[in-house]
């Protein structure tokens, strides 16, 4: 897929629970947003996942959400659909994307 010039890839983190096969595999829990930096519609969404139907899952949850408006309906909707043990893991992820984001489009570094 080709994404259109304006938009950002941002990668939000946390730890997975211990007992969790995602951190066997990748020792933290992350996902992957496309967000249209104009408008802060999220365009495309991954997350780590074991199976490839949890990745489908969560980018059902994030696919035509916004950024700026939409955080608390993401956030609600992860808690209402979402049951996988990195449930918790998956909002603070979506946190630290949502901060890396805001940094982002206040021009400033995301490592500050």
């Amino acid at each position: 897929m080709v994404y259109p010039k304006n938009t950002i890839y941002i990668i939000g983190n946390s730890k997975a629970p211990q007992n969790n096969p995602i951190t066997h595999m990748y020792s933290m829990f992350f996902i992957g947003l496309v967000i249209d930096k104009d408008t802060g519609r999220i365009l495309d969404a991954g997350a780590a996942g074991v199976l490839p139907l949890t990745s489908d899952f969560i980018r059902s949850i994030f696919l035509d959400k916004n950024m700026e408006c939409d955080i608390s309906e993401i956030s609600k909707e992860i808690e209402s659909r979402y049951f996988g043990s990195s449930q918790k893991a998956l909002i603070v992820a979506f946190k630290d994307a949502q901060k890396k984001y805001f940094q982002i489009k206040n021009g400033k570094n995301i490592e500050e």
